[in-house]
């Protein structure tokens, strides 16, 4: 994410973009000083989720820990009523010193995930800077010892273009590629002074990988579908799992377990079910997680979100922060002629077989045991929200909803079968929920229970097909 700070000179907006690079630290962590933290992280997520889902049809994506953290940065600057506001949208703590060194030792949390070499879980934070601004002391040393960010120097006033292609060219590092472009042409200008990027990039495989994808329906809506390629598990998957009469909820982890997907399943609509999630109910359903052999049906998915949150985070409860006669950030150069102009972030998702691979920028300018029981069955074939969580700490470092996993235009499938198939529309349905997809009535001859086909088990009236 980049969060772009803009100076106030005569009612005209001067941007000013800071990029901050985080390196991985190892260090003695007090979870006191981070649950707090990581409780408003997960607040802040849901509140802008919301916000964010009706705006937004269609799939969803986004890291709502790089957001928090590019915000935290610009956070360090802000005073009085600016200050308030921000603490209140982002559930921030208001002693600064506290809530800086909390943050910090979150990040370096996460970043040690890395050096078990599981996985590839890399958060960077970059603090550009022009290099003929004043910027104060005091705040150059806590953004670069709370959050290990690197400082880097660059002329804004007479070369932003090349600025411009040096903090891409960095995000586009920190991101193995996936993050490409976040600072459009024309954000930047001579009047730019300051630019806060915050890069996040995960890579990890399944702890237990998945067979062979198949092609299947998922329903976008009740009556329309596509075919998708279904990752499946031909035996059972011995995970936490969750069950009630509205949701089913699974974790999938990944290898070293130091980081997991979350996936919530709605049994009934999902637009309504969305509408009513919070923070308080994942908290619920992770509390109520139990080991069971689960057999997973989950479609592979590649989602990008791109989203400018300045007017978002003003409608939130934060305007001071965007208004060129109120924006207090004076902690930054010791006056008051310094406001965000843009928040642009910018995620990637790419979930297959083996694993995922997730990146994301910000930009601010400016158990138990029991009698053995049958195997859960989760089958993700409908709109269903998840989430990658960094188990030690329990911070969402990424959050999104399917809705569609190859965002193109459904189709009423049924209306597609050829004649003789729609005369067997319950057999159809039945063949297509083991996991073939019926395109002709090829797929359909040979289709067995046990020993009897599915025609023969049908006409006898040993079979009730809904």
């Amino acid at each position: 994410m980049i969060a772009i700070i803009a100076m106030k000179l005569k009612k005209q907006i001067l941007t000013a973009s800071i990029t901050v690079f985080l390196v991985s630290t190892q260090a003695v962590f007090a979870a006191e000083n981070t649950e707090a933290v990581v409780s408003s992280n997960t607040a802040f997520a849901f509140d802008l989720y919301k916000q964010l889902q009706t705006l937004q049809t269609g799939n969803l994506f986004l890291s709502p820990y790089s957001i928090s953290t590019a915000l935290a940065m610009t956070y360090a600057g802000a005073r009085e009523q600016t200050a308030v506001q921000m603490s209140d949208v982002l559930h921030f703590g208001t002693d600064q010193t506290q809530f800086h060194s909390a943050f910090g030792e979150l990040q370096a949390q996460i970043n040690a995930a890395q050096q078990k070499e599981d996985i590839a879980l890399n958060v960077a934070n970059g603090l550009w800077v022009d290099q003929a601004y004043p910027f104060l002391d005091s705040f150059i040393d806590l953004v670069t010892n709370a959050y290990q960010a690197e400082l880097k120097s660059v002329d804004f006033q007479t070369a932003f273009e090349a600025a411009r292609l040096k903090i891409n060219i960095w995000v586009e590092e920190q991101t193995q590629n996936k993050i490409k472009e976040l600072i459009k042409q024309g954000m930047l200008s001579s009047l730019t002074r300051l630019v806060l990027v915050n890069a996040i990039y995960f890579k990890g495989n399944w702890a237990t990988e998945f067979d062979k994808s198949e092609t299947a329906l998922f329903w976008v809506t009740p009556e329309t579908s596509v075919e998708v390629p279904f990752m499946m598990s031909q035996k059972e998957i011995h995970s936490s799992y969750f069950e009630d009469a509205l949701v089913q909820v699974l974790e999938l982890p990944y290898e070293g377990n130091e980081v997991s997907m979350i996936v919530i399943l709605p049994k009934g609509g999902f637009s309504k079910w969305e509408q009513s999630l919070t923070a308080e109910q994942l908290e619920m359903w992770l509390n109520l997680f139990i080991k069971k052999d689960v057999t997973v049906f989950l479609p592979k998915f590649k989602i990008s979100g791109e989203f400018e949150l300045s007017n978002t985070l003003a409608v939130m409860g934060m305007p001071d922060a965007f208004n060129s006669r109120q924006a207090d950030f004076s902690g930054l150069n010791g006056t008051k002629n310094l406001v965000i102009s843009s928040v642009i972030h910018k995620a990637f998702v790419d979930v297959n077989e083996k694993g995922t691979e997730a990146a994301a920028s910000t930009g601010i300018g400016i158990g138990g045991t029991a009698m053995p029981e049958p195997p859960k069955t989760f089958r993700a074939d409908h709109p269903f929200l998840f989430l990658i969580r960094h188990n030690p700490s329990g911070s969402i470092l990424f959050l999104g909803r399917v809705v569609n996993p190859l965002d193109i235009p459904p189709q009423d499938y049924e209306a597609t079968l050829s004649p003789d198939l729609k005369l067997h529309i319950p057999v159809v349905r039945h063949r297509n929920e083991s996991g073939k997809l019926v395109k002709s009535w090829a797929d359909l001859e040979g289709f067995r229970e046990g020993e009897k086909l599915i025609f023969e088990l049908v006409d006898h009236g040993d079979l009730e097909v809904q």
